[in-house]
């Protein structure tokens, strides 16, 4: 394409926004509102998406050892569980350790198990992680089976609700996501429609004089990218400054929490970029729609 052939397209395209300005708007604003939408629920679900791996991080299973168990035993199923081909890691914790860690997780009142040191009733534990944290409930049960094992502990209920729960938040925030885009590919749509019945004859003199399909498609095509890019600067702004704010505010009045937001840079960079692609995406698709529908080029 020539740069004169895409400057006259460039120039075309901004009038059909001017001569329709007040579907124009309408659709801009559409834009800017799905995006807005589409980048608050984006933040929210990667967020959670990586609190969620955060939390399943620290899901374990707790095997605990026979008292009766001895050394080499306790070798033996060590290596026994490491066996497992789902296992990332084994750490094994002295009786000893638990009753440390007891003691010190209670603070002061911990003090009263002092008294348990000479004879701790506590067993020995080996501390296991799964590759994948949907596995963890297999492990358990594997580790239920070998010898030596008192009892395991991994949280069952807990577990299996954490998982349901993430992918119910991961499929409905998706499915949010998707019903905004469509509808406001649909409102370009329309507006694109509308600057193509106004020019139809226009169109089919272009057409009798030799004018390609895509010589007569471009105009309406850079118009939709004008309306997807500027829907798309108002969310980026209010996504850049309010989640900057939001984690300052939590980063500086919860600085104990357990869990954490995803670092604001390079994140809200990478979200600008999805809703600016998005933006550019839901413009094109309005376009070459209403053009496919519309016109017989």
């Amino acid at each position: 394409m020539k740069f004169r052939t895409f400057g006259r397209h460039m120039k075309e395209g901004f009038k059909n926004l001017a001569r329709n300005r007040w579907m124009s708007v309408a659709s801009v604003s559409a834009v800017t509102v799905t995006l807005l939408l589409v980048g608050v629920f984006a933040t929210l679900l990667l967020n959670l998406n990586d609190i969620g791996k955060q939390i399943e991080e620290d899901v374990e299973v707790r095997a605990f050892i026979e008292v009766t168990a001895d050394e080499d035993a306790r070798d033996a199923l060590q290596e026994e569980i490491e066996g497992i081909s789902e296992v990332s890691s084994v750490k094994f914790q002295s009786k000893e350790q638990g009753l440390d860690e007891l003691i010190e997780s209670l603070g002061d009142e911990g003090q009263v198990f002092e008294s348990l040191k000479d004879e701790n009733p506590l067993n020995d534990v080996f501390i296991v992680n799964a590759e994948n944290p949907e596995d963890t409930i297999a492990v358990a049960k594997e580790i239920e089976t070998f010898k030596n094992i008192d009892k395991v502990e991994y949280a069952e209920e807990t577990v299996q609700r954490l998982f349901k729960v993430m992918d119910i938040a991961r499929n409905v925030g998706l499915a949010i996501i998707a019903g905004l885009l469509f509808t406001a590919m649909f409102l370009i749509a329309n507006t694109i429609r509308i600057t193509i019945v106004a020019r139809r004859k226009e169109i089919e003199i272009m057409k009798m004089v030799g004018a390609t399909n895509w010589f007569i498609r471009w105009p309406f095509l850079v118009e939709g990218i004008m309306i997807g890019i500027l829907g798309s600067v108002i969310p980026i702004l209010l996504v850049i400054f309010g989640y900057d704010f939001l984690f300052s505010e939590i980063s500086t009045r919860y600085p104990t929490l357990f869990i954490d937001l995803l670092p604001v840079y390079p994140f809200v960079l990478q979200v600008s970029a999805l809703m600016l692609l998005m933006g550019v995406i839901i413009g094109l698709w309005g376009s070459f729609t209403s053009i496919r529908k519309y016109l017989k080029v």
